[in-house]
């Protein structure tokens, strides 16, 4: 396992309680990754934006969680977006399995399964 990073989590709010358990794995004995969180846990009251996109720069890549709530989720396609602008590396993970749809905020990014290789290789990429 390479040195921890620190990621950025995007998600929709309504998927908060699959973000709590994508964070938990990391912190099991047999995980095969670690990584420091910086994903907004409290909306911003203001300038929201500015903060988020503090964190992004300071993060070493970005992981989206992706589910059918993804679409209707402004800030997460806007902290998707901001990633990419700032050139962050960006990696999509499905949330449902009879939900595949990405988001045309990912551009060329890849989406895959929540599987610890996928998300290792991603965070040992960085």
């Amino acid at each position: 396992m390479a040195d921890q990073k620190t990621v950025f989590i995007a998600f929709a709010k309504e998927d908060e309680a699959s973000r709590n358990l994508f964070n938990g794995q990391r912190l099991l004995v047999r995980s095969p990754y670690e990584y420091t969180d910086m994903s907004v846990k409290e909306p911003y009251k203001s300038e929201w934006k500015t903060k988020v996109r503090t964190r992004i720069l300071r993060s070493d890549g970005v992981i989206a969680l992706i589910s059918s709530s993804t679409p209707k989720a402004d800030g997460q396609l806007w902290e998707i977006r901001c990633a990419r602008e700032e050139g962050k590396p960006l990696l999509g993970i499905w949330l449902e399995k009879d939900y595949r749809v990405k988001p045309t905020e990912m551009g060329s990014a890849r989406c895959t399964a929540w599987t610890w290789d996928s998300v290792a290789a991603f965070i040992d990429g960085l």
